[in-house]
């Protein structure tokens, strides 16, 4: 068994401080990974590019009387939830092209995204969608993003290419349901759904690191964090209060580690298909035991990290290093 974590979900509500651990953990030399954190030097996906993408999709077919796809407006929520699951689809594939060193090359980044936000559309029962708007309005469409989701390739690719031995993968993402909802919470909303959603291939190698802050503490510091030119930031977005409220109000994480027979786990089943010999589809229960560490940040030990490094306190710095060191350390120590 290696000594370092394979695959880590890092989970948690928005603006939680998950992408500043991101950022601190890339800081960091691979000793320290090593020694430290029990990871090695990190390999990190995400979710948020496809979120932003979608509404910049949203903005362009609107400009152009073409009706959104995926949100409600601007500053609302998704149409249909389960476009939650086709966001880990889009995961599942990132992982699988960074297993393979998949390297994409297309005539076009746009047109390219498009196909993938309908085949995963598609998985999760929702509408092929964009292959349904006229060709006119997505090739300006297309054009129009062209620049960004060639550079978001760029970057997916090059880091496909990276060699992959010792490295773990950081795979970030935020669920929750609406403020005030009771357990469990209803699919498509919350972790219990969108883990389920995950790869096997994922979940084969996954443990949980969850950074802990209240719902109240996430709406705050979202707003404190937000810009008006940083929607493609990681760092710098913000979420609208409605969606913040009615998808983010709480999340489901303490519940399914107390629903599960195994302490620190959560349990995730998932139905699975398979042909028997003589070609008929089966459908079986699998059920995986996911390790979970909670990184307290309550006291907010991460905001500094936004700041350039050379800016970073050393107080800052042990806080921070520490809290990750212990959390990770344990979440190794139950298995991951």
């Amino acid at each position: 068994m290696s000594d370092t974590l394979n695959t880590v979900l890092l989970l948690a509500l928005p603006a939680s401080g998950k992408s500043e651990v991101r950022r601190y953990l890339a800081s960091l030399t691979p000793q320290q990974c090593h020694d430290d954190l029990c990871m090695g030097p990190t390999l990190q996906l995400d979710d948020y590019p496809y979120v932003h993408f979608m509404h910049r999709i949203d903005d362009e077919l609107v400009a152009r009387r073409w009706p959104a796809i995926f949100y409600k407006g601007p500053e609302r929520p998704f149409q249909d939830g389960f476009t939650w699951g086709a966001l880990i689809e889009l995961l599942n594939q990132d992982y699988d092209d960074l297993l393979q060193s998949r390297v994409v090359s297309v005539p076009s980044a746009a047109q390219y995204l498009f196909d993938r936000l309908d085949d995963v559309r598609a998985k999760v029962g929702q509408t092929r969608a964009l292959e349904q708007i006229p060709y006119g309005i997505r090739r300006d469409v297309a054009a129009a993003l062209e620049a960004e989701v060639a550079e978001f390739l760029r970057e997916k690719n090059a880091t496909a290419l990276e060699d992959k031995t010792g490295k773990t993968i950081v795979i970030e993402a935020a669920r929750g349901g609406v403020n005030g909802a009771a357990f469990p919470l209803t699919p498509p909303s919350g972790y219990q759904y969108s883990l389920t959603q995950f790869s096997d291939a994922v979940l084969a190698h996954a443990s949980i690191l969850y950074v802990w802050v209240t719902p109240a503490q996430s709406r705050h510091k979202n707003w404190e964090r937000a810009r008006p030119d940083g929607q493609s930031s990681i760092l710098n977005h913000g979420v609208p209060l409605e969606v913040m409220l009615g998808e983010y109000g709480c999340d489901d994480m303490e519940w399914l580690l107390t629903q599960s027979e195994k302490p620190s786990t959560v349990r995730i089943e998932k139905v699975v298909e398979k042909l028997s010999a003589e070609g008929q589809r089966l459908y079986d229960l699998r059920s995986y035991h996911l390790p979970v560490a909670r990184f307290d940040n309550r006291e907010d030990l991460t905001t500094f990290v936004r700041k350039d490094q050379k800016d970073w306190g050393a107080d800052e710095v042990a806080k921070v290093h520490a809290g990750l060191s212990g959390a990770l350390k344990s979440l190794k120590a139950l298995g991951g």
